[in-house]
């Protein structure tokens, strides 16, 4: 195998073992970004220079001295598309970001990750009964014009978003909480088998994790670094979606809300962006004037 893959297979054979961390991994890179000197550390180096748990100290020793390039746990990723921080393909609209993952898994169509334009589209899990319609007459016409939409397959809005795109012959990419091996929610399963092959679908974690409750929030700052915008079509005052909407400002993105009746609940949370600053959609136009204004800046990236 060609020794100048070493640092790669050495950074996605770390990102397997069950108890690392991306504050470790960031640590480690730090350290030596080739990870060559890691894998030759003791447990003392590891409590010391790493600042692990003992527990963890031994059981990283152990495993880091298993390493071989054809090691099973790397057999076992051999049909998933992997970027890492380390690849000159790593998708160049999370590069800039603050704490961009250091590794993504990807089903699906892998040239899907740098379109342009691409549009986040957030909301509730629990849509009122205009947010179909709504949806239907602000993304269709973007479908049209080959925007991609992001989005993170859950139950509501996001599935809505992925389903648009899908049926009118767009483009989408879901960003999942767990593993690729583990899509959530269980009702979403046919509609993650067909992203993952006629789309994309991505996650930060490998394939063998389970979806775990902080796992949503840390996923969102990538399904808002990958698009030039943030559009909230619903949601409540407290949210996930309102977390995007805060990340794609930290990350110089711009947010886009949807208004609805004031007596909605799931219409409380645009409400307050706008309120904060979030530019006001009410039809099509308001999304492309947005990005006609924009595009300049993103194309040369």
């Amino acid at each position: 195998m060609d020794r100048l893959n070493l640092p790669r297979l050495r950074l996605i054979y770390l990102a397997q073992f069950p108890q690392i961390t991306r504050s470790l991994m960031y640590r480690m890179i730090k350290k030596d970004v080739t990870l060559s000197t890691i894998y030759q550390y003791s447990i003392n180096d590891l409590v010391d220079q790493c600042h692990c748990p003992l527990k963890t100290a031994k059981q990283l020793h152990q495993y880091l001295s298993e390493f071989e390039p054809n090691h099973n746990n790397l057999k076992k990723l051999h049909h998933y598309k992997i970027w890492t921080i380390f690849d000159e393909d790593y998708p160049r609209l999370l590069k800039n970001i603050p704490d961009p993952p250091i590794i993504l898994y990807g089903l699906g169509r892998s040239d899907y990750i740098n379109h342009l334009p691409a549009l986040a589209v957030v909301g509730t899990r629990r849509p009122s009964k205009f947010a179909k319609k709504n949806m239907y007459d602000l993304l269709a016409p973007l479908v049209n014009k080959d925007w991609l939409f992001v989005s993170g397959m859950a139950a509501g809005i996001d599935g809505y978003a992925h389903r648009i795109a899908d049926y009118y012959g767009g483009k989408t990419i879901a960003v999942i909480a767990g593993g690729l091996n583990h899509p959530y929610p269980s009702e979403h399963l046919d509609l993650f088998q067909r992203l993952s092959k006629k789309h994309l679908v991505i996650s930060e974690y490998p394939p063998h994790t389970r979806p775990e409750r902080y796992h949503f929030p840390e996923r969102n700052r990538i399904i808002s670094g990958l698009a030039f915008a943030t559009l909230v079509i619903e949601a409540q005052e407290r949210s996930g979606s309102l977390i995007t909407a805060d990340q794609a400002l930290e990350q110089g993105r711009e947010v886009l809300a949807v208004p609805n009746a004031i007596s909605l609940e799931q219409a409380k949370g645009c409400h307050y962006l706008i309120q904060n600053g979030a530019k006001l959609v009410q039809s099509t136009y308001d999304i492309l004037q947005e990005w006609d204004e924009l595009k300049q800046n993103w194309l040369h990236l």
